[in-house]
This record gives structure tokens, C-alpha cells and sequence, in this order.
């Protein structure tokens, strides 16, 4: 089993960095948040997480899909 990694961070940087935060938390990691040194928050991630169900779209995949565009569409997309 591997241990989550921990960093105590102040509340500064936190408020700063809360996006970068969470996708840390989000691979894994925990992290304390202290106010003045002390530790007063923890983020750690949630164990939720919901099951993917595969073939639950509607229609087939064929050959088609990999042809190349017509150029009138890559240019709408350019």
C-alpha cells in the first residue's frame, strides 16, 4: 500500500494556489493547511468515485469515422 505524500501549507498560499491544490489532492496526495504553524484543515481526497459503464452509447463506430474530413469542414473548423 503507498502512503499518501503530506505538505503542511500556510493559509496564504492556499488561498493562492487552491485549483493547484486540488489537483494534487486529487492524484493522491494530502495536504495539511496552517494557520500561523499550526495545523487547523486537511484536504485529503474523497474514495468516490462512480463505476464507468461501458456500451451504454447508442450507434456503432465504423471505418467512416477514421476517413478524413472534407475540406469544407476542416476549414469551418479553422
Amino acid at each position: 500500500m503507498k502512503l499518501p505524500m503530506i505538505e503542511t501549507i500556510n493559509i496564504h498560499y492556499a488561498k493562492t494556489h487552491f485549483s493547484k491544490l486540488i489537483t494534487r489532492v486529487e492524484s493522491g496526495e494530502e495536504i495539511i493547511i496552517a494557520k500561523s504553524g499550526k495545523p487547523v484543515a486537511r484536504l485529503v481526497p474523497l474514495d468516490y468515485r462512480e463505476d464507468r459503464v461501458p456500451g451504454i452509447a447508442e450507434g456503432r463506430l465504423t471505418d467512416a469515422f477514421f476517413e478524413p474530413l472534407p475540406a469544407e469542414e476542416l476549414d469551418f473548423w479553422e
